[in-house]
């Protein structure tokens, strides 16, 4: 057993307490799978983080360092809550980018761009993996599983980005706020919600994350990954601008804020504020 450093980090959000915690184990080394999911499990946060020297293939194409994550249950090849809060925590304890502004994060879906931005950091949404309309019997099978009627889903899509989110788009925030899934109708989906907000919201969407838990669906406070893949699928159909804030956590007794930014060349950042709100060392 190791003494190692660990911050456990609110991310989406300037206040903390409000937005979607994460545990980050600053030194992984010589830390099994089995070990990190352990911890991960003992957390019972909806994710946890373990930073490694990259690999050589990383650190020769510029990784400044790698990340496994882990949620309850399993391993993820890339999660976005946890590359902006694993990137936080790295820099408040002394992390040093190699390329000027940006940080390089390695994880299983590749390399990573996170960008510093006043108060927030943002990463590039990585390529979609899957992306079109979902199958008829996925979109029948999510309005049952929601408790509405077919008709109230206006748009679907895959969100694939490493996670295989089902995007779906109901009429509006407060639908999306209202609906009680059936953890039996729904096992095994990754299920993510959006709908418009009223005129003069200060955010464009609401947004809700279920996925498949331990013992039954759980529904995550603020998500980068489903809110990274929605934006290129609003973006691309022209169902959302190019540049946008999402609220989600609403529903759980949280206020986070994901900023959307679509730039010049296409790529789609995702970006929000962290803040620290635990810091010191775990025996692992």
């Amino acid at each position: 057993m190791t003494a190692r450093p660990f911050q456990q980090v609110d991310v989406f959000t300037a206040t903390p307490y409000l937005g979607n915690p994460l545990a980050v184990v600053l030194d992984g080394t010589g830390l099994s799978t089995e070990a990190m999911q352990h911890f991960t499990d003992w957390t019972n946060l909806s994710e946890c983080t373990f930073v490694l020297p990259p690999t050589a293939e990383g650190h020769a194409a510029g990784a400044d360092y790698r990340v496994r994550i882990f949620c309850p249950g399993r391993e993820l090849p890339f999660a976005g809550h946890p590359t902006l809060g694993t990137c936080h925590a790295w820099l408040t304890a002394g992390g040093q980018p190699r390329a000027g502004q940006h940080v390089v994060q390695e994880c299983g879906v590749g390399l990573v761009r996170i960008r510093r931005d006043g108060e927030r950091l943002a990463f590039a949404a990585p390529p979609l993996r899957r992306s079109g309309p979902l199958d008829d019997a996925d979109v029948a099978l999510i309005a049952q599983g929601l408790g509405i009627e077919r008709n109230d889903i206006v748009a679907h899509a895959w969100c694939d980005n490493g996670p295989g989110w089902r995007g779906v788009m109901l009429r509006s925030a407060e639908q999306v706020l209202s609906v009680r899934p059936d953890p039996v109708a729904l096992a095994g989906l990754d299920i993510g919600l959006v709908g418009p907000q009223a005129t003069g919201a200060d955010t464009a969407f609401e947004v809700r994350a279920f996925f498949p838990g331990l013992q039954s669906l759980s529904e995550d406070p603020v998500t980068g990954s489903l809110n990274a893949a929605v934006a290129q699928w609003l973006m691309g159909a022209g169902l959302a601008p190019a540049n946008y804030i999402a609220a989600q956590g609403a529903a759980m007794g949280r206020a986070g804020r994901v900023h959307l930014d679509r730039d010049a060349d296409g790529t789609v950042w995702v970006g929000g504020a962290s803040v620290t709100c635990i810091a010191g060392e775990v025996t692992l």
